[in-house]
Formats: structure tokens, sequence, C-alpha cells
């Protein structure tokens, strides 16, 4: 460190999924560096190994207990993948109901219970929007929290009808899933759905879905924020325009999806990177992890995931995290609600995505925006299923193959990488939405996504878990138990 330059370790962080810890050198009253560390170490890609390849569909949604249908919807797309198989259009749309359930559900807890009770902390008592703020957000207490956890039970009722439980479900299979509905099930979907509507309608955004999901540019926002209906979307734009949120935390401006939810023709949210400006495809063979910083041998070179490996280094001293660098043709890339939107061609986020980056404000706008859009989806999806024709087609193993699962968790990004020999699994690598956004840095030293968006950020005198710091992690909604596999 510099003359000058003080360090801070930041953690472990409370209403973050896992364990996290952050180094950051600190002078001037702002940080200059930051360094992302996930201490502690899962292994769950070695567990799999030697094992029956559909032994994953049970294994990798054990890996998260908020984002299962994520690993298990990555992990029945690699063996589909394998088999060769094609779901039916039952399984296809009852999948996209499942995964958008459980995405939802994410992104109700994010905002509500995880990022927004920051804002009723006694550091924030003298701004003017405080009372309204700890009134609706002060933690296990605020009338927005009860509210959103009230919602949150009602939608995760499409789980119980579609998946039989959550979490954990082994519903999706590779050929669609493994649970059927009937006519009055539609029903019952229909009026969950729309009564998890209702709910979003009356407190979260004082307005029809549709209009937010409409929203076309910064201008049409900033009128929100200003005349706009009330609810907590309001003032959350109230609270990011008087602390400059959306100067907060911006990083590379690089995003990456995978593409979520299958139709008919085409996905709902377009796979493909946004960078400089421009969209372009994901090159899956450019995909690969660095081991550099990370206490994992194989530091030799960057691994693409078929030829990955997991073995943990206990007495390296260079690494400074269980975390992997994963590039995509050799760049660090933020995943996440905004990039997906940015991604799909959202008019809001591209707009923000060309005037002002990543930042806070833009993250949480974007998983608010995605919120109104998915469920519009969810409620025509229903519609769509055909109780008597089937949910599942049926495939064969290989005993030898190799194939990845590709799809879109709350968070972003998340691909299995898995290889089969002598019918059984040989390799298992995962790269999950936070191994992007919080990876440690490369050999050419460039670092993640989070590492670089703390740079800039302000130190206030005293503080030693400063709130800009917190707020710019929380904007990410990590998953620490996913990044570390």
């Amino acid at each position: 460190m510099t003359e000058g330059t003080k360090r801070l370790v930041v953690g472990p962080f409370n209403r973050v999924e896992g364990d996290l810890e952050v180094r950051l050198d600190v002078a001037d009253g702002a940080v200059k560096q930051a360094f992302v560390s996930s201490p502690l170490f899962r292994g769950f890609e070695r567990i799999l190994e030697g094992r029956d390849p559909r032994d994953a569909l049970v294994i990798a949604p054990r890996i998260c207990g908020i984002c299962s249908v994520s690993q298990s919807h990555a992990a029945a797309l690699a063996l589909a993948g394998l088999e060769g198989v094609v779901p039916t259009d039952n399984g296809r749309v009852a999948t996209n109901l499942i995964l958008a359930t459980e995405n939802l559900a994410d992104h109700l807890t994010h905002f509500h219970v995880f990022f927004m009770p920051d804002f009723a902390r006694a550091a924030y008592a003298d701004r003017p929007w405080f009372a309204q703020a700890e009134r609706r957000f002060k933690a296990a207490h605020g009338l927005s929290v009860r509210d959103a956890l009230a919602t949150r039970t009602t939608l995760l009722h499409v789980m119980g009808l579609l998946a039989g439980r959550w979490p954990h479900t082994l519903a999706l299979q590779p050929g669609g899933v493994a649970k059927g509905a009937d006519a009055r099930d539609k029903m019952r979907l229909l009026a969950t759905l729309g009564s998890v509507r209702a709910d979003l309608e009356a407190r979260l955004f004082g307005a029809p879905l549709e209009r937010v999901a409409a929203l076309a540019d910064a201008e049409e926002l900033d009128a929100w924020r200003r005349t706009g209906p009330d609810g907590d979307f309001r003032l959350f734009l109230t609270i990011a325009e008087d602390l400059g949120l959306a100067a907060l935390g911006r990083a590379d401006d690089r995003f990456l999806s995978y593409g979520a939810y299958p139709q008919e023709e085409g996905r709902l949210y377009t796979a493909g990177t946004f960078a400089g400006g421009r969209l372009g495809p994901v090159d899956t063979s450019a995909i690969a992890e660095d081991h550099s910083f990370a206490r994992m041998e194989g530091r030799e070179a960057p691994h693409h995931p078929f030829e990955g490996s997991t073995f943990p280094d206990g007495a390296d001293e260079t690494g400074y995290t269980w975390c992997k660098a994963p590039r995509l043709a050799g760049l660090p890339f933020e995943t996440g609600a905004f990039a997906r939107q940015v991604i799909a061609g959202q008019p809001l986020a591209r707009d923000l995505a060309t005037k002002e980056g990543a930042n806070v404000r833009s993250r949480v706008v974007g998983r608010l925006v995605e919120t109104a859009r998915t469920l519009i989806a969810m409620e025509n999806w229903v519609r769509t299923l055909r109780p008597g024709e089937p949910w599942c087609a049926q495939g064969a193993l290989p005993q030898t193959g190799r194939s990845f699962g590709l799809t879109e968790a709350a968070r972003g990004a998340l691909g299995h990488w898995m290889v089969v020999e002598r019918g059984r699994i040989a390799r298992y690598q995962i790269i999950a939405p936070t191994t992007w956004n919080f990876s440690p840095r490369d050999a050419s030293g460039q670092p993640g996504p989070l590492e670089t968006a703390l740079v800039g950020a302000p130190v206030r005198q005293g503080e030693t878990t400063p709130l800009a710091v917190q707020h710019i992690v929380r904007s990410f909604d990590p998953c620490m138990v996913c990044t570390v596999h």
C-alpha cells in the first residue's frame, strides 16, 4: 500500500446469502482498490464426479436454498443435451413458470428484505424520506417488508401446483416436467398470479404492471420519481436521487445473458452480450475460468469448463478467494436482471445502459422492471397449458458424451458443463452468476465487476462498514453459496 492508504476489511455481510468478505484500500475518503473474497469452499463439482449423470438433478439443487430451481434447470438442460431430447410444449411452459416463480420470489426478497432496509438505518435519520423508509422497510418490522413476504408466499403456491415442493424440487427433467396440471390447476394458477399482480400494483408500483414494463427512457423514470403514483418503487427513486445512487457502483458496462424462457418462437429474454453500445452473440467456446488468484490448482492457464477442475490449494498464498475468475474472450462481464433487460432490448434498460451504465440505481430498476414484465408473461404462459397432452419427453443417456446447460437465474447467467465417460460423470463444472460478478483478478490483473464497481466508493470518517460499499454489494444481489459451488 502507498503512504496515506489504509486497509479496511469489511465482512461478514448481513442480509447476504452465504459468506462474503471485501478488502478495501482506502485513501482520501474513497476506495482505491477492492479485493472480493468468498471465504468458504463447498466443492459441489467434486461431489458430482463419479456419479450417475442423473444424480445431478438431485445434488445440484442442493447448492443453494434460494435459487435451487435455477441449478436444477441447468442440470436438466445439460442432461437434455446428452440425451438429445427436446421438452414437450407443456413441459417447456411449465419449466418457464417454475423458474420464473423462483426468480420473481428472489427479486421481491432482494428489494424488500436485503436491499431497502439499509435506508431505514439511523445513519440516514436526517434525510427527508427517512420516516417513510423506516415505516416501510425497517428490518423485520417494516410494513412493506411484511406485505412483500406475504406476496412471496402467495407466489410460491405456483411451486406447489407445478413443482410439488420448493426448494429442491425434482419436477424439472431433461424432457420437461414430472408433474402435470389439470384444468382446475390452471384456474388456481391464474388466480394465484392475479393475486400477486394485485399486491404489486397496489403497494410496490401503485400502477398497472404494463405501465412499468413500458417505461422507455431515463426521462420517464425521472417523471415517475417526481409525479408518479405512490408506492415503494417511487420511494426508492426518491432515495436514489437524493443519495446519488446512479453515480455509485459503476463497473465495466459489459453485460452477459444466456437468454431466458424459451417460447414457441425465440425467448422472452434473448441471449447475447452488450458492450461498447453494441449487441453481440455469446460464444460459449470463448468462456474460460482463470485460477490465478483463486485458491485452486491449475494456475498455468485459463480453462474452458469442459477441461476445468476444482482442486483446492489450501497452502496457496497468492489466491485470496475460493471463487474462480470466469472470462468471456478474456474479459470480465456483468450479469443479472439489468444485463438481461439491456440485452433483451427493454427501452428503459437500454437507455440507462447507454447514458449511465450499470450502477446501484439501474441494477435495482432493472430488477423491478423485469418483475413486471415476467409476471405479465407468466399469466400468458398459463393460458397456453394443455391438460391431457404430454408433459415430459423421454430420452436415453449415452455412456460417453459432453454437454452443457445454460439458463438465467435471478442473479444472471448460470451454466453447467458435464462430461460423461463410461456412464459416469467424469467432470462437472459450474459457473454461477455471482462467480461472474464477484470474481477475483485474473492473470492480466483485470478485476471482477464488483471489484471495479467498488473503486471510488466514498468512505466516511470512522466508518468500518461503509454504507456506500454495502449499497454497491447488495445492488448485485450476491449468492455466495452458488459462487463457490
